[in-house]
């Protein structure tokens, strides 16, 4: 996994190994891949809001976005089998491109707060939220919703991040 940050100051104690764990174990879960990156952008609100506003056409502010490589459907990673790997690859390192998340740092404060759940638990969940949409996943209808939302769960417990633990 590639991670870049924004941030001029430390973000969080154990934001990238977290990043990294949560990956990996939403990866897994799917049957898994060996040679992929993510490229993970924590950034500040102006930078997120412009994203926001040349991306999706929404001027505000966001906590986090995702940008897929690849058209997956719910963590089927078969359609890769058929890709030309030329077109899904970091041409410096041979990965498997999955896509990009970007994170605005003062979100996870914030919603943290609002949620009673501490800074790493939210970013954790923002970090398995992007990932998930990489692989596929989406909320657009309520059956898409509870699937994506029962496979954060999951991904979550399993590495023991919850709301009472974090």
């Amino acid at each position: 996994m590639v991670l870049y940050s924004e941030c001029e100051e430390d973000f969080l104690p154990d934001y990238e190994k977290t990043a990294k764990e949560v990956i990996e174990k939403a990866v897994e879960k799917h049957g898994g891949l060996k040679d992929y990156s993510v490229n993970l952008y924590i950034v500040d609100d102006e930078t997120i809001r412009e994203t926001n506003r040349d991306t999706r056409g929404i001027d505000s502010v966001t906590d986090v976005l995702s940008f897929p490589n690849l058209e997956l459907y719910e963590g089927d990673l078969s359609p890769i089998d058929d890709m030309d790997r030329s077109d899904i690859s970091d041409p410096e390192t041979g990965e498997i491109l999955l896509g990009e998340i970007m994170i605005c740092k003062n979100r996870v404060f914030e919603q943290a707060e609002e949620y009673g759940h501490s800074p790493l638990r939210e970013y954790a969940f923002l970090v398995t939220h992007s990932i998930l949409h990489l692989l596929g996943y989406d909320h657009m209808e309520d059956e898409e919703r509870e699937r994506m939302e029962k496979k954060q769960k999951e991904i979550l417990e399993e590495l023991g991040i919850t709301r009472e633990r974090s």
